[in-house]
């Protein structure tokens, strides 16, 4: 063969290599652009017609709204702090309790209502509904709240409930006493209109969520489990409303956790030999340390984006944003290495691509000329939905390398199991119906809460647990939660109150209406 027929032949082959690699790319862009817009179609889709329930209206007079504004400004003055797991503030949690059998006079007084104290300070309430078929459900909140000083930067005092600009003031505006009222207050107005629902449930309101919950969630479930009780799906705190949050995004989204992370907290130590500083070895017990925390830092834990229901955010929000992003959202199947690497870059995003790992305190030396024998870190991991407990420890031991540093597990638990969320799930669509009947507005798709709640000490009592709540979160407000100047407007709250108005009648249902979307949708 001539060295112009093999060339010939050659550039023949590379010719047609990429015809064919130009019609693989032709092909995915077809796919991908059909997907595009297949799924805008289907994201209008509604549901087939409700069964028709109770429909006792929700209108609230001025008087009453004054009254539950007041209400709730009476239970934010109340400093229910919980510093540690052996510090609360007791009389504080007493005090709350005499609010709430003053305030809701309805719901202590009514015949199909019980109520329990468990641990003193947890609330527990088991509503009966009219027909003992259906599955009864479960409402959480949490009284509660973390630290708060003035002094910090709080426009008002933490605990005044005072109003700036339409915003009511105070810790536990948005964590989490706006559903502890907010349930109750729905409720009391239900039960002052005369209704008896189908379906029962119950209301479970926790006094020790900020440290664990085992004095006050894992005893209510302890009743429940004692008398057989199985629930048809759990409603606590954890995602809300989000608007001009996610960017890019046209248009408010309201996210319904279907999951929280795993969380450890993982305790580091060197143990060497004390010495003078005037005849220091090559290496302290803090240098070792220090290089053990920054391998950990400099190599985070691999990215599991697309591995988890988080994938399923963005597809269920794909429709509403603009081009390129739009396309992009919509063929993650294609691009999720590419927004990973992009979303790692933030704080707050990354906390969706994977397992976090914070280091949160470094404690050594009792002088400065005297080399330590001892150094020790604690790192905060919260583990993403794709991994487990196991898994990050033996990637941490992998990544530290060194004997010399002693690795400990302090605490901690695996992810939450994953509760369904698609057209045939009772809760999420009901959940959803409510969201869409108060919100026309907004759009609705699943989520993963990084932050852990109550509900997972409930796993034992249904596989569906569901974290969400319609607080409304505008730019800046997310750094509220737990920090300074926690607020939540007027008009918020009275929406929050008339969602679980709403939602509980909406739960009267037997079974959701099947779905209208397509068998064939791609």
């Amino acid at each position: 063969m001539s060295f112009q027929s093999a060339k010939s032949r050659i550039i023949k082959c590379v010719k047609l290599m990429i015809l064919g690699l130009l019609l693989i790319l032709l092909v995915l862009f077809l796919v991908a652009t059909v997907r595009t817009f297949t799924l805008e179609v289907n994201a209008g889709l509604q549901l087939a017609q409700w069964e028709k329930t109770a429909n006792i209206s929700g209108d609230i007079s001025k008087q009453q709204r004054e009254e539950l504004l007041s209400h709730f400004k009476e239970a934010i003055r109340i400093p229910t702090v919980s510093f540690s797991t052996t510090h609360q503030n007791t009389s504080a949690l007493q005090e709350f309790n005499q609010l709430l059998e003053r305030v809701f006079p309805a719901i202590f007084s009514s015949s199909l209502v019980k109520h329990e104290l468990v641990q003193n300070y947890s609330h527990l309430f088991t509503v009966s509904g009219s027909d003992p078929q259906l599955m009864p459900y479960m409402l959480l909140a949490h009284i509660d709240v973390v630290p708060a000083n003035e002094a910090e930067g709080w426009e008002v005092p933490p605990f005044s409930a005072q109003e700036l600009n339409g915003f009511i003031y105070g810790r536990g505006t948005i964590d989490n006493k706006q559903s502890v009222m907010g349930i109750l207050q729905g409720l009391e107005y239900l039960l002052e209109r005369g209704y008896v629902p189908r379906r029962g449930f119950y209301i479970g309101l926790g006094h020790d969520e900020e440290v664990n919950g085992n004095a006050g969630a894992v005893n209510i479930v302890k009743v429940l489990k004692s008398r057989g009780v199985k629930l048809q799906f759990v409603l606590d705190e954890g995602l809300a409303v989000l608007d001009g949050i996610i960017s890019g995004l046209d248009g408010p989204a309201a996210l319904i956790g279907v999951s929280e992370k795993g969380q450890a907290t993982v305790k580091l130590s060197v143990s060497m030999k004390p010495g003078h500083s005037s005849m220091p070895t090559r290496q302290s017990s803090i240098g070792v340390l220090a290089g053990a925390v920054t391998r950990l830092e400099e190599n985070r834990m691999p990215r599991l984006f697309g591995y988890g229901p988080e994938r399923s955010t963005f597809e269920h929000l794909a429709h509403e944003f603009g081009l390129p992003l739009k396309f992009i959202m919509s063929n993650l199947w294609l691009f999720t290495p590419l927004l990973s690497r992009v979303m790692e870059r933030s704080p707050d995003m990354n906390a969706f691509v994977r397992t976090t790992t914070a280091v949160t305190m470094f404690n050594s030396g009792v002088k400065y000329n005297v080399l330590p024998s001892y150094a020790e870190a604690f790192v905060n991991l919260r583990i993403h939905t794709a991994q487990t407990l196991q898994e990050v420890l033996d990637l941490i031991e992998y990544t530290i390398s060194d004997d010399r540093v002693k690795v400990e597990l302090v605490n901690g638990f695996d992810p939450l199991p994953v509760s369904s969320y698609d057209e045939e799930s009772f809760g999420f669509q009901i959940i959803k119906r409510t969201v869409l009947n108060m919100f026309p507005q907004v759009n609705v798709a699943p989520g993963i809460c990084v932050g852990n709640t109550d509900s997972r000490h409930y796993t034992e009592l249904t596989k569906d647990i569901y974290r969400f709540a319609p607080t409304w979160f505008k730019p800046g407000d997310p750094q509220r939660f737990h920090g300074i100047n926690e607020r939540i407007s007027r008009q918020n709250y009275e929406d929050l109150v008339l969602f679980y108005f709403q939602l509980i009648q909406n739960c009267d249902v037997r079974n959701i209406p099947p779905s209208h979307t397509s068998e064939h949708e791609l």
